[in-house]
Order: structure tokens, then C-alpha cells, then sequence
């Protein structure tokens, strides 16, 4: 039986990730879903004001939200899954649910970006390939928004083109 992990959130890119799982169960029924979504918590500012009972029940809420309507798309193609929720750090509790699970791999999906971009933001994606000893399979998602396709580059240029100006003066 293979064990896959697919992290889940409220992005269209879950989407191409759960798609392609369902594709890979129509070739392969021995396959064990794990839907994992991972709420990030509170800040302890916030926290400290709000029960853990109030906190607990908004996580559930929240992930709730995401796993429904994937959790339905699973269940019109006949994949049979188990979710799972936790609250934290999303890298960490990613690698730790695969460990934990005994998964084989894990299949996320991620933004199309250029290089330049992964470069200077962070991703969860190549996070979780640092971290883990089990195999990830990235799914191709959206391409990244005008805004991120140009604006990031254009900044960084302009940043290090101040640099340039800043060491030659």
C-alpha cells in the first residue's frame, strides 16, 4: 500500500496537487491518502485573550473550510482519504506528519515562480524538500500573479542597483 501526504490550504494550487493524486488512483488503487492542513496559531498576544476552547473550535472552523470541498472531490472520483489537521509551523508539522504516517511521498503543488523569486521569498515547498527524507512529488500550479512576476525582480534589481550606487559613492 502506498502512503501519500497532500497538504492542503485554502489556495487553488491544492487543487492541481488533489487532481493529480485522483489521476495517480485511477492507475494504482493500493494507495493510502492522507489530506493534511496545517492552521498557523495564534500570535501569543492574540491567544492570551481568547480561550484555547474558542481557539481550538476557529482551527477546526477554519480547516474545516479547506477540507471540505476538497475532501468532496476525493469522494466524487471514489479516493478513499483520511484528514488530518494540526496548528503551527506548516514545514515542521508537514515532515513530521509524513514521518509520523509512514508516508512513502508527499505531493504538493506550488506556484509557477521564477528562480530569482524562490530566491528571495520563502516557500513552503522548497522548505519541506530541505527537511524531509521523503520523496516530494510538486505539482505545477498557477502562474504567479503579474505583481510577483515583475515587481519582486524589479525590486531586487533596484535594491542591488542602489547597492552599486551606495559602493561606488
Amino acid at each position: 500500500m502506498l502512503k501519500v501526504l497532500v497538504p492542503v490550504d485554502s489556495s487553488r494550487n491544492s487543487h492541481y496537487a488533489v487532481r493529480h493524486v485522483i489521476k495517480e488512483f485511477t492507475k494504482n488503487t493500493a494507495m493510502e491518502i492522507h489530506l493534511l492542513n496545517v492552521q498557523p496559531m495564534f500570535s501569543q498576544y492574540i491567544a492570551r485573550f481568547v480561550s484555547k476552547k474558542d481557539r481550538d473550535a476557529f482551527h477546526r472552523d477554519e480547516a474545516e473550510k479547506v477540507l471540505r470541498p476538497i475532501g468532496h472531490m476525493l469522494d466524487c472520483a471514489g479516493v478513499p482519504h483520511t484528514m488530518h489537521v494540526e496548528v503551527g509551523n506548516k514545514v515542521r508539522l508537514i515532515v513530521e506528519a509524513a514521518r509520523r504516517l509512514r508516508c512513502d511521498h508527499i505531493v504538493m503543488s506550488t506556484t509557477r515562480k521564477s528562480s530569482l523569486i524562490r530566491m528571495v521569498e520563502d516557500s513552503v515547498t522548497i522548505e519541506v524538500l530541505e527537511l524531509t527524507s521523503v520523496p516530494v512529488e510538486v505539482i505545477a500550479g498557477d502562474a504567479a500573479s503579474k505583481a510577483e512576476r515583475y515587481g519582486i525582480p524589479a525590486g531586487v534589481g533596484a535594491f542591488l542597483a542602489s547597492l552599486f550606487f551606495a559602493a561606488a559613492n
